[in-house]
């Protein structure tokens, strides 16, 4: 007795839904996606796909952050965006609100396609981990007094940068205004600044870099040597 054929109403044997059509195509997109990568190259400006825990998510990456040979700033987006259903279902995930994050290059997979949409938190209708193995993207400025044993201690930082190139640029300013004087504000010192990466847990140990108080930096390195030997 010939078994009858099994087939959704409405399909003849061996033709697909739309639905299951849909499917076929997108698992066929991730496939493509994961075995010919396209490669990622730093100052790009290209969306970029990451390796969060088992998943794959899709990240926008920072103008100006684009380009450290081990680390850049990403932000995590609903694989969907910029449509208004990735917003509102990346807000119910936690995809909103993260801000810019630090992202090893070594966790980057390439450009990002849409077929590793299927390989996404999103795509599985779970919550992004609180844990994402990455810190917040903020920057500061470190500015020491280090005597020729090598103690010392900070006279000042500045904090959060949210470019590098903002904290860069405050360095050569600070630089500059120390010129000619590196060895002769802190007796038997020398003083040097250098970026850092932002300690979000002592904020209050900062000076706010966008604040017009620090406009003078000539005058705020003064200040904070002043108050060290007061």
């Amino acid at each position: 007795m010939k078994r009858p054929t099994l087939c959704r109403c409405g399909h003849s044997p061996g033709t697909l839904s739309p639905e299951d059509q849909a499917a076929v195509d997108q698992f066929r997109a991730m496939l493509t996606a994961v075995r010919n990568p396209q490669p990622w190259e730093p100052g790009s400006a290209q969306d970029v796909a990451v390796r969060v825990g088992p998943f794959v998510e899709r990240a926008h990456v920072r103008p100006g952050d684009d380009r450290g040979p081990e680390v850049i700033a990403v932000a995590l987006v609903h694989p969907d965006t910029p449509h208004a259903v990735a917003y509102l279902h990346g807000r119910q995930l936690g995809y909103i609100g993260r801000g810019w994050l630090r992202c090893e290059t070594a966790a980057i997979l390439g450009v990002w396609q849409p077929g590793h949409s299927i390989l996404t938190h999103a795509a599985a209708n779970l919550s992004l981990p609180d844990d994402l193995g990455m810190d917040p993207a903020h920057y500061a400025v470190t500015v020491e007094a280090c005597k020729e044993d090598g103690n010392g201690h900070t006279l000042l930082r500045l904090g959060p940068y949210v470019q590098t190139g903002h904290a860069s640029h405050d360095v050569a300013r600070i630089t500059t205004a120390l010129a000619g004087r590196e060895t002769a504000l802190v007796p038997g010192a020398w003083i040097s600044a250098w970026t850092t990466a932002f300690d979000a847990s002592d904020h209050e140990g900062y000076v706010d870099p966008y604040t017009a108080e620090v406009a003078d930096v000539a005058a705020l390195l003064d200040d904070a040597i002043a108050g060290t030997s007061t």
